[in-house]
């Protein structure tokens, strides 16, 4: 990610080392809370984006080269997904997620346990969708609704009972998987406006007593006016 980095304003903090000469000594690192997002007009703007499938182990510096032909740009990957934490909202290797279902189930009984149910699609006899299939449900749910073509014609309650199905833990932990390896991408023809937004937001503006210049910003030494 050092594309990335290289646009990151610095910042001065008093330096607290053993090895610090002086009262006034100052160490220079990345400002790492100065973080940009997309645009909402572009973030709401489908036509932005492109839908794309994690495929196996995919880094986000493989995705990168396979969508823009440049690994560094593997923070655009993440920053068009909000994705701020890798380890957690990135899809696994494989071996990471057996060893993850490893810890945490520990074995295969607990692995093929009933996490939850979940309802199978429900229709009237007019094939409206009364209860869509997916929603989370408790394992004995059941509803009652109006069906105005059954009872010759005049409509009658009908109640629907057994429409559950259970999800198991592994099946649980295979979804959220899944639904990890559905990112969408920035287009390559957009990326310039990507840029240039960058360009606008990252530099610091003069206002602030840590004002330095465009790219540094100087924490207060406040060891100095200790009495």
């Amino acid at each position: 990610m050092a594309a990335y980095f290289s646009n990151v304003p610095n910042f001065d903090y008093i330096s607290r080392g053993a090895d610090a000469k002086n009262i006034g000594d100052y160490i220079t690192t990345k400002n790492l809370f100065k973080r940009v997002k997309l645009r909402d007009d572009v973030i709401n703007t489908v036509t932005f984006f492109t839908d794309y499938d994690i495929f196996s182990d995919d880094r986000p510096d493989n995705v990168a080269y396979d969508v823009y032909e440049d690994e560094t740009l593997d923070w655009l990957v993440l920053l068009a997904n909000n994705i701020i934490n890798v380890q957690t909202e990135w899809p696994l290797t494989q071996l990471a997620f057996d060893v993850f279902l490893t810890e945490k189930y520990d074995t295969d009984e607990n692995l093929n346990s009933v996490h939850h149910y979940e309802t199978n699609q429900l229709k009237d006899a007019s094939g409206n969708i009364i209860v869509p299939r997916g929603m989370r449900v408790s394992s004995n749910f059941s509803i009652t609704y109006f069906d105005p073509l059954v009872g010759g014609g005049s409509g009658s309650l009908q109640t629907a009972t057994n429409i559950t199905y259970p999800v198991t833990n592994l099946e649980y932990e295979e979804d959220l998987q899944e639904k990890k390896r559905r990112i969408r991408i920035i287009k390559p023809e957009f990326l310039n406006l990507v840029f240039n937004d960058i360009n606008k937001l990252m530099p610091y503006k003069k206002g602030s007593t840590q004002y330095v210049s465009r790219s540094l910003k100087r924490g207060e030494n406040l060891r100095i006016f200790t009495i």
